[in-house]
């Protein structure tokens, strides 16, 4: 497990001008992954998550074309150099259920994996472990992006 207070994910705001570079500060977060880590994105419909998730996807050399949106499945597991479960809250209620619903603690257990979880504010107060970062995309349509990554 890694420390809480380790840091080796960047956190500040970046700008992403077209969906390339949102894909590229994905993959680049993607190759610094150890395992262990949750993402949280938040951000509107369009915003972008799916192409950031892609990005993470190939830095976990994961082939980014099977990466998919999964809004119907709920979970998408993709195996790279590290496990990666791609998680799409949109569909479900806020809460604990949304959480029992994809199995998060269970996918949690796997120290190897990487978790991302979009529309994680749907979570509401569910307890996760210590390494979590959070990803806010704003923005939508032909926008530039405004990306912060915090802790």
């Amino acid at each position: 497990m890694i420390p809480a207070t380790e840091q080796y994910i960047s956190t500040g705001e970046w700008t992403a001008r077209h969906a390339g570079e949102t894909f590229d500060l994905g993959q680049q977060i993607g190759t610094q992954l150890r395992g262990g880590e949750i993402l949280l994105l938040d951000g509107p419909l369009g915003a972008g998550k799916t192409i950031f998730v892609k990005g993470v996807a190939a830095g976990l050399d994961v082939d980014a074309d099977e990466v998919t949106s999964p809004s119907f499945t709920l979970v998408n597991p993709y195996q790279g150099r590290l496990p990666l479960f791609h998680i799409d809250l949109y569909r479900l209620d806020a809460g604990a259920p949304a959480a029992h619903a994809v199995d998060l603690e269970e996918l949690l257990t796997n120290e190897e994996a990487v978790v991302v979880i979009e529309w994680a504010e749907r979570l509401g107060k569910y307890p996760l472990p210590p390494c979590v970062w959070h990803v806010k995309i704003q923005g939508d349509g032909d926008a530039a992006r405004s990306i912060t990554i915090s802790r």
